[in-house]
């Protein structure tokens, strides 16, 4: 088999998270049809025993520390420099030298790089000759242009510095790559819009669901200690996005809808709580989980799932992997982008609170939104599944297209 360079900025394993997941099935599917070379961070200690699963899919690993502190005060150079903070954030001369390395040793000329922050590592004349495609799942500089809008400075002047130093970078790169991948055909054609790029190097990779794994029929034990109904969140609760998301929905919302159901609870599900997420469990009704070792149990058992996000890019995995477990969502026009489900579901969508009160009050109350759980997982069925988004990949290093 030829040899393929995987470049990913966090180890790619467990898929327990939205990037960990893309890029554990990309690992997972080129494994079939390449030998593969994957350099990664781990910026977890937690993570050192997630190495070994991974050496069934590559022919080497070579894994650095990133220790997010240090990182943080390193990307400070990126101010000098006229760079954005995430590239020194990210620039590792150990993985540099790996990368030549290895390259050199195996005679690799294919490469798909996860993220912007690790085409620094393959942006050089020297491996200009290689097939080069990155993935860059959203745009993530308009990411830090909505966080800029919703901080207050100085947070707010570093965020729009980000954002723009960002968008020149990851204009730069793709440019000089020959394949660049979003999570949407949305995102994709917005990167279009903004770059002026348009010379078909640009195309969709939708996220997947493994469907078997989230299906309704698996049979779990109840989660929740009090039979009474449910709306659950489920996240990465470090992420600022989600964050903002459950703070929002449980203080402007949830006690409203609440007055209406008393018994109703609103449950947070996911690995390390903020401090801010945590608070809100003085909040009647509100229950923050941390770390579970199966999200399934508490989706299947909810009654319906909830993502109202207000900062968001791309395709959110929650809102997919709720709707292949047949359960209607709550979401935020922002939450949905990309998952184009059709106009039956547009009674679920708001970013109004009145209105979310009003959907979550009737959630909880009747079954008259239960037909959309249907709706949701015939949708996913459809166009998320995992084998057949994972095609297109392959044609991009044979055909040089996203076509199958």
């Amino acid at each position: 088999m030829d040899s393929l360079l995987f470049l990913v900025h966090r180890i790619p394993f467990p898929p327990n998270k939205g990037d960990k997941i893309r890029s554990f099935n990309l690992l997972k599917h080129l494994a079939k049809g390449f030998d593969v070379y994957l350099g990664t961070f781990i910026d977890d200690p937690a993570d050192r025993e997630n190495v070994e699963p991974l050496r069934e899919f590559c022919s080497e690993i070579a894994t650095f520390e990133l220790n997010p502190t240090k990182r943080k005060i390193a990307s400070v150079k990126g101010l000098l420099h006229g760079q954005p903070l995430t590239i020194p954030y990210y620039a590792k001369p150990q993985l540099h030298g790996w990368v030549r390395d290895v390259v050199k040793a195996n005679e690799i000329t294919d490469a798909l790089v996860f993220s912007s922050s690790m085409a620094q590592y393959i942006d050089f004349p020297m491996y200009a000759n290689m097939t080069r495609v990155i993935d860059f799942v959203d745009i993530d500089s308009e990411k830090w242009k909505a966080y800029a809008e919703r901080k207050s400075w100085p947070a707010s002047s570093i965020y729009a510095r980000e954002a723009r130093t960002l968008f020149k970078y990851e204009m730069e790169i793709a440019r000089r790559f020959d394949h660049c991948l979003f999570v949407s055909q949305a995102e994709a054609e917005l990167f279009e819009r903004l770059t002026g790029i348009i010379d078909g190097k640009i195309g969709a990779l939708h996220n997947g669901v493994d469907i078997d794994y989230f299906d309704p029929r698996c049979e779990f034990v109840d989660p929740y200690p009090r039979r009474v109904p449910v709306l659950v969140f489920t996240g990465a609760m470090d992420y600022w996005a989600n964050v903002d998301a459950v703070c929002w929905f449980a203080e402007e919302a949830f006690s409203a809808i609440r007055s209406a159901v008393p018994d109703a609870e609103f449950w947070i599900v996911g690995s390390q709580p903020s401090e801010a997420v945590k608070d809100l469990q003085n909040l009647e009704g509100v229950h923050v989980t941390g770390a579970v070792p199966d999200v399934r149990p508490f989706i299947q058992y909810a009654r319906a799932a909830v993502a109202p996000l207000r900062v968001a890019r791309g395709i959110q995995n929650k809102v997919l992997e709720a709707m292949a477990m047949g359960k209607p969502v709550l979401t935020t026009p922002q939450a949905i982008e990309g998952i184009n489900v059709g106009p039956e579901y547009e009674p679920l969508i708001t970013e109004k609170i009145p209105e979310m009160v009003d959907i979550g009050r009737t959630l909880l109350k009747s079954d008259h939104y239960n037909s959309l759980g249907v709706v949701g997982r015939a949708y996913v069925e459809g166009q998320h599944d995992w084998t057949s988004q994972l095609k297109k990949i392959d044609t991009l290093f044979t055909k040089g297209t996203l076509k199958t």
